[in-house]
């Protein structure tokens, strides 16, 4: 194998993300590559950044399938079939459990297993900040309507339910989000991501003060 190991899985991860919709798609696998490199540029322990660059290319590959339910767990079917892609291009046995390990693990379900390497931490913290900050807003709003899609019904609210006196509702609203959002972030494994996160997070706390300031009648903003 010559082609260097991140392009590689680029460029095998590609077409799996072709009916990816926005939260889980070859953008996101591209913020959380990039900001997994930055973390392992900030990190005292050794990082191999090939094997990190190449576990956040493939690690949602099998989103798309399990949006439609092809499929039950989509990290558990990336593993298997990361796996088969890069044995397939000759690429050394150790290579591969190194990067299907980080694929595995980067979930915050409780069927995923504990990153044990330093690239499979990073990997889940960059995986968990880009739920995190602006972009992380935007993001979760996206995994609201896709949830909201695939039920066939509305998912959650866009809106304080709380602090509605005419209109009731049994569903999730904005807190939800502020939710997600903290329950990764204090998954976080690595010092550098705990340190973004924590300003990730003050930017979230100010954004839902603007929020509720931009609700009712009494609203001020």
């Amino acid at each position: 194998m010559t082609e260097e190991l991140g392009s590689l899985a680029r460029r095998l991860a590609m077409p799996y993300y072709e009916d990816a919709l926005p939260a889980h798609d070859e953008f996101h696998a591209k913020r959380v590559r990039d900001l997994s490199v930055r973390l392992a540029d900030e990190c005292d322990t050794a990082v191999d950044r090939a094997i990190l660059s190449a576990a956040a290319w493939l690690h949602d590959i099998g989103r798309p399938r399990e949006r439609v339910g092809a499929i039950d767990h989509h990290d558990k079917w990336a593993t298997t079939k990361a796996a088969a892609l890069l044995d397939a291009e000759s690429v050394a046995s150790a290579r591969i459990d190194a990067i299907t390990h980080c694929v595995r693990a980067h979930s915050i379900r409780s069927s995923s297993p504990e990153p044990e390497t330093i690239e499979a931490k990073l990997l889940f913290d960059a995986d968990k900040l880009d739920a995190a900050g602006a972009r992380g807003i935007v993001r979760l709003a996206c995994i609201v309507g896709e949830r909201s899609g695939r039920a066939g019904e509305q998912y959650a609210v866009i809106d304080d339910a709380t602090a509605s006196e005419t209109i009731e509702s049994d569903r999730p609203d904005v807190t939800l989000l502020r939710e997600w959002a903290r329950e990764r972030l204090d998954r976080l494994y690595t010092p550098p991501a705990r340190q973004l996160g924590a300003a990730r997070w003050e930017f979230m706390e100010a954004f839902f003060d603007r929020f509720a300031a931009e609700l009712g009648v009494d609203g001020n903003r």
